[in-house]
């Protein structure tokens, strides 16, 4: 139990020097010498879980979907709003969400790492959420909820991108809060407007919640299963 729980702590340290050197240095300039750097491990430690950098980038890349979890709400379309502003946050300060979001739109990454497994993974998982919500009468009766989707994951992804490159993500809040401005009113029903929270500062709020109720990131997990 203690090897099999040390190897777990591994695998989470190369994972998140990883995460740091990818999103530092993209994928083609990334080497195995640089992780292992960053991690502090051996080389035999890190093939023992990694065989290669694709196997590696492609871990980083899977980890994604469990970093924007957060607690379920009543209102679907607030659980919603929620994972985008969680997600943010947690942009600024995660190393190992930062390397996989640049791996996402690394378009050098080899046919090997599959870079479009978060937006196929988000989409459905989304998907899901704004059926629930549909569900629950919160949405207008015109909304396709496939398409809403992928078009909030294809914006999100590019907010994040321009946010990035214009202040290192430091008004991604304010750039998340401003989209939800321009697609809320187009799929909730009126009613639900002034009761959904896109405050800027909502996913922090969210955090600060999920971190008092000792709320375990794994139990969060299983909903996005």
């Amino acid at each position: 139990m203690a090897r099999q729980e040390r190897a777990i702590r591994t695998r989470k340290v190369i994972l998140e020097a990883a995460g740091a050197v990818f999103d530092e240095h993209g994928y083609t300039s990334t080497t195995i010498a640089m992780v292992l750097e960053r991690a502090d491990v051996t080389k035999g430690a890190l093939y023992f879980h990694f065989p290669s950098k694709e196997s590696l980038a492609q871990a980083v890349l899977d980890e994604q979907l469990s970093l924007g979890a957060v607690p379920p709400q009543p209102c679907k379309l607030q659980e919603l709003v929620d994972v985008t502003f969680v997600f943010g946050w947690r942009l600024l300060t995660n190393s190992l969400l930062k390397g996989s979001v640049r791996l996402a739109v690394d378009q050098c990454a080899p046919p090997g790492v599959d870079h479009s497994g978060p937006f196929r993974q988000w989409a459905d998982h989304l998907v899901g959420v704004l059926e629930q919500a549909r569900d629950q009468g919160e949405l207008l009766p015109t909304v396709e909820p496939r398409q809403t989707i992928e078009l909030l994951v294809g914006a999100f992804a590019g907010i994040q991108l321009m946010s990035r490159a214009l202040t290192d993500r430091s008004d991604l809040a304010e750039r998340i809060s401003v989209l939800w401005g321009h697609l809320l009113p187009s799929i909730a029903v009126p009613a639900l407007l002034t009761d959904i929270d896109r405050e800027p500062d909502r996913g922090l709020r969210v955090l600060a919640a999920i971190e008092e109720a000792g709320v375990d990131q794994a139990d969060m997990d299983l909903s996005l299963r």
